[in-house]
Formats: structure tokens, C-alpha cells, sequence
């Protein structure tokens, strides 16, 4: 079963970042936020992976067609003109590295993406900016007992201010930054049939507007809510939180 990964956005509010890579290939403890994307569906054996390229598409690619040398020790041997690795196993991936445009919209690069994954039926479809310790395989269980079209993960995220409960001038309750207080929201962890690419019209449709707003329509979008963790990385605040996550060893996400 196929994932498919759209990492082709600008990524601007993560601009400091951004200039030299695209927002996927910023790191969090070192590797960059699509590896640990990745790490998390191939801890439940799907493996095989469609990522939409668009903004610094190459320095993706190069990192793909570099991996298994960046991974593994290696013999050079320069008189030969060989490299060896020496034998370490390494990721189970296989990994397509498809180009969908600069300026294409979310629904146009899923679009694109149809020829790699239309003909294999049901696929994962996520964005390449976001990790939770979901439990893929029973999404995917959700996903096939409902018989809908597209199934959206909803979660709720983590509050970006302490929540207070006013009684008057007095403060009657107050929680740091608590994550069930907030609502339900579109967590970008999506399983999706092949019918849906009939619900967006081109490059320039937005997968979070008339595709999902029809599919809601006509009754084809299930919401598997999930309280869990959850976390996008879409601001600097969010790449130190989950840097911050890492290195304390207990990284939610890391299920691997």
C-alpha cells in the first residue's frame, strides 16, 4: 500500500528555514521532518512512498539518491573506483520522487500523483510537515469498515496559550496550553480511494476546499477523530517544540 507525501510547499512561515531547503528536509535531531514521517509509516511495513515535489524538489531527490551511502559505512576505494557498503541493512523503502510543479495547489499536486497511484487502490496521503504516534493500521481498519471515499484524521491541537476559566475579575481555573480544550481540526493524516482524484479539477484546486468540502457533500468524508499526540511543524516555535521533544528521548512520534 502506497503513501503519498506532499512536500512541495513554500513553507514561509518557516522562512529563516526555508531559503536553503524545503520545509520537509528541516531537521528535527538531525534528520530532516520527512524522514520521521516516513520512519513512522514504515514502522507498520508501508514503505512504499510517492512524494510530490515542487519548491527545491532537488535537494529532496539528493537526499534520496544519497541516503543509503549517508547511511550505511562505506569502502572507497579510489584506485577501483568503487564504493561498498558494508553491510548494514538499512530502510525497507522504495520511494518515487515525482515533480508537480513550483506554483501547483495542494488538490493539483495530489492530482499529478494520480498515474503512481490509482491503479494500487487505497493509499495513505499525508503532509510532509507533520507526525503523531496515530496508529496507522487502525485508521486504515476505520478507513475500510465505513466503505467511504477519503477518511480525515481529526485532532486537536495543542493550545498555543494557558487556558483560564474567569469568574468575575477572579480566576477560577487555570491550565498551560491544554490540547483537549481546543477543536477538532484537519490533522493531514488522510486515507484515501482512487475516486478521489474526480473530486479535484487542476493545478490550481485546493485539496482543503472544494474536493473535501464536495466529498462531505456527497457523503464520502469520514473524520477518524484521534486525541493522541499530534504536532505540524509549521511555524520556528513548532520545529523547537519537537526539537525540544527529541532530545528529551521521549519523542511521542517515535514509535520505531
Amino acid at each position: 500500500m502506497k503513501v503519498a507525501i506532499l512536500a512541495g510547499g513554500l513553507g514561509t512561515r518557516l522562512a529563516e528555514e526555508t531559503e536553503a531547503v524545503p520545509k520537509p528536509m528541516v531537521t528535527v535531531g538531525g534528520k530532516p521532518i520527512l524522514w520521521h514521517i516516513m520512519k513512522l509509516y514504515a514502522a507498520r511495513h508501508y514503505e512504499d512512498f510517492v512524494i510530490a515535489l515542487g519548491y527545491k524538489g532537488e535537494v529532496i531527490k539528493r537526499y534520496m539518491v544519497e541516503y543509503l551511502n549517508l547511511e550505511t559505512n562505506l569502502t572507497v576505494d579510489m584506485r577501483a573506483g568503487t564504493i561498498d557498503r558494508l553491510g548494514e541493512k538499512t530502510d525497507n523503502w522504495r520511494v518515487e520522487l515525482i515533480d508537480t510543479g513550483l506554483p501547483t495547489n495542494t488538490g493539483g499536486r495530489i492530482k499529478r500523483l494520480e498515474p503512481y497511484l490509482a491503479k494500487d487502490g487505497t493509499f495513505f496521503l499525508t503532509w510532509g510537515d507533520g507526525v503523531s504516534d496515530l496508529d496507522l493500521d487502525e485508521l486504515l481498519a476505520f478507513h475500510k469498515a465505513h466503505g467511504k471515499l477519503c477518511t480525515l484524521t481529526a485532532v486537536r491541537p495543542p493550545a498555543r496559550f494557558g487556558h483560564l476559566e474567569l469568574d468575575g475579575d477572579r480566576i477560577s481555573e487555570f491550565s498551560e496550553k491544554p490540547q483537549t480544550g481546543e477543536g477538532w481540526i484537519n490533522g493531514a493524516f488522510f486515507v484515501c480511494e482512487p475516486q478521489i482524484f474526480d473530486y479535484i479539477e487542476g493545478d490550481d484546486t485546493q485539496w482543503e476546499h472544494a474536493p473535501l468540502e464536495n466529498l462531505a457533500k456527497d457523503g464520502e468524508l469520514m473524520a477518524y477523530s484521534y486525541s493522541g499526540f499530534w504536532q505540524c511543524m509549521d511555524t520556528v516555535r513548532d520545529r523547537k517544540l519537537l526539537e525540544k521533544l527529541w532530545e528529551s528521548g521521549e519523542a511521542p512520534w517515535k514509535v520505531w
